[in-house]
């Protein structure tokens, strides 16, 4: 990725200038256009969602959604009612946007008020969005999830059952989709992906007749038995691998630098960090970079940083807003405050972060703080 000029800072995150922020994180809307391309012609004539829930997996719901708007998306999902409300106000009437965790008692009227679609993962669900439609005079549209093995969200099998047996249980109800979710999709010999797929089939087969939807961003790549009408592609659109153990077939998204607030030389013995958990074992180039936990890098997450090219171990604990460097790899005067370094991007992706920190590109993602300077290419 390339910098190009800065943009106006985006309504819903604060505005935070290139010179007065400690990092900038520069997403790249184009290659999350590309992921889309390259995931939509995976499923012949199966529709593409976008799941742009955890405000687009923190790089900004509007943005991500304005950009797939573009490549001919029109089916959002969300996972809470507060980011579907905010999602229809930033992209306008037209898309239909999925809530992912079903509506919360009593806000029925916000949903419909902002045309949302419901997704249904329970009867007391079922018969509020009933007396929802009653109310407004006309139908709503709503996904029926139902858990075919995944045990989180949706009906419970005996749950269908008693639904089937009621003629009047969705009246009132436009139907748009029958939907389940895949719990092993990216690893794709689990015996557990064709018992979700069975048992999705035996459950949609109970409810009134309408298109399906089973396949997340690793359910794609488990082939055309999985793909129905409808994707719901989340991860892969962010760069993050949907085939652990392949090449990653996505274009990386994000590029995050954090700037050197301090540089100093210390001698053998001297202690770094909090609770003097490292000591220089001889004498030593360190920088300073305003970077934390605060920004979303956890203590246990990837544990260096990269200045064309080389790398730059961190020295201690990380701090709330600062880490230490171990820059004796670079010439003297090599980085002065100011100079950025990369903690993720070409040298680092997403993943290899995650594999460091020993959970997964998706929790990389979600934990990215509001402090940087964010910087939109492609748009």
């Amino acid at each position: 990725m390339n910098d190009a000029p800065k943009e106006s800072p985006p309504d819903d995150i604060a505005a935070v200038s290139q010179e007065a922020a400690g990092a900038i994180l520069t997403i790249d809307l184009a290659a999350i256009r590309e992921n889309y391309r390259r995931l939509k012609a995976r499923l012949g004539g199966a529709r593409c969602a976008g799941v742009v829930k955890a405000d687009g997996y923190g790089l900004g719901a509007r943005q991500v959604a304005s950009a797939l708007a573009k490549e001919g998306c029109t089916i959002f999902f969300t996972a809470l009612l507060a980011e579907g409300i905010a999602l229809r106000k930033a992209i306008g009437a037209g898309p239909e946007i999925y809530v992912l965790n079903g509506l919360p008692p009593g806000s029925e009227p916000e949903a419909v008020a902002a045309d949302l679609c419901a997704v249904i993962n329970s009867g007391a669900q079922l018969e509020a969005w009933r007396a929802a439609a009653r109310r407004a005079g006309r139908k709503l549209p709503a996904a029926i999830q139902v858990d075919s093995g995944m045990s989180r969200l949706g009906m419970a099998p005996t749950e269908v059952a008693a639904i089937a047996g009621d003629a009047a249980a969705f009246d009132g109800i436009a139907v748009k989709y029958v939907m389940s979710h895949l719990a092993c999709a990216d690893e794709p010999h689990h015996p557990a992906n064709e018992q979700q797929r069975l048992a999705f089939e035996r459950l949609r087969a109970m409810l009134p007749e309408a298109p399906a939807s089973l396949a997340n961003s690793s359910g794609i790549f488990l082939g055309s038995r999985y793909h129905y009408d409808l994707a719901r592609p989340g991860a892969a659109l962010y760069g993050i691998n949907p085939t652990p153990a392949e090449p990653n077939p996505m274009l990386p998204v994000i590029r995050l630098r954090a700037k050197v607030a301090q540089t100093r030389r210390v001698e053998k013995g001297t202690g770094i960090g909090y609770g003097h958990t490292c000591h220089a074992d001889g004498p030593l180039s360190l920088a300073t970079i305003s970077f934390g936990y605060a920004d979303g890098w956890l203590r246990r997450s990837a544990s260096a940083a990269w200045f064309e090219g080389v790398r730059l171990p961190f020295l201690g604990r990380v701090s709330m807003d600062s880490i230490i460097l171990d820059v004796s790899a670079l010439p003297p005067g090599t980085l002065g405050e100011g100079n950025l370094v990369e903690l993720l991007g070409p040298s680092q992706s997403v993943d290899d972060a995650a594999g460091h920190a020993g959970t997964i590109g998706y929790e990389i993602l979600a934990s990215l703080g509001t402090r940087f300077h964010r910087h939109y290419l492609g748009g």
